[in-house]
């Protein structure tokens, strides 16, 4: 009697996750909705309205997480805007979902090199160089980004002139 109540228990267990895994998406098929939105997108950055871009570029992400081009490009667009800390974390999500991905390594180097942190973005080439067996444009891009250094700020001069007291 209680073997039979151990069996039914496993069986039961057995059908639900067995159900559940056949009704997934394998990893590799993207929502078609998703490919639409990033097209759109890609279209809009390519006319320079940017805000259109992100929303549309958000939305795809909406629709499916796993699209890992959709963040690579939000991750342009947030580049065009100055805002390279986002970037790289942007760059990162798609990192994380390949992490061998050669133009997401480029790009995150590229947006750490802008925030300084040129040591890292070494590493991204070093990472780039050993994926790519033969001639890789990625990788000399980025060291040439490298080569050239993060961009040089300078403090900013209030407009308001300094009055003297008589």
């Amino acid at each position: 009697m209680r073997v039979m109540s151990v069996a039914l228990a496993a069986a039961l267990t057995l059908v639900c996750v067995s159900t559940s895994l056949s009704g997934q998406r394998p990893d590799d098929q993207i929502d078609a909705r998703s490919l639409q939105l990033l097209s759109e997108g890609r279209s809009a950055k390519a006319a320079g309205n940017l805000d259109q871009a992100t929303d549309l570029l958000e939305t795809a992400l909406a629709v499916d997480p796993r699209n890992r081009q959709a963040f690579i490009t939000l991750a342009q667009v947030a580049e065009t805007r100055g805002l390279p800390g986002k970037a790289i974390r942007l760059y990162r999500e798609a990192l994380t979902l390949e992490p061998n991905d050669v133009a997401a390594l480029r790009g995150q180097g590229e947006a750490l090199v802008m925030k300084g942190a040129v040591a890292v973005a070494k590493g991204n080439l070093a990472k780039i160089r050993t994926l790519c067996k033969g001639a890789c444009p990625e990788a000399n891009e980025l060291a040439a980004v490298i080569a050239k250094g993060p961009p040089v700020t300078t403090a900013q001069n209030d407009a308001k002139p300094a009055t003297a007291k008589p």
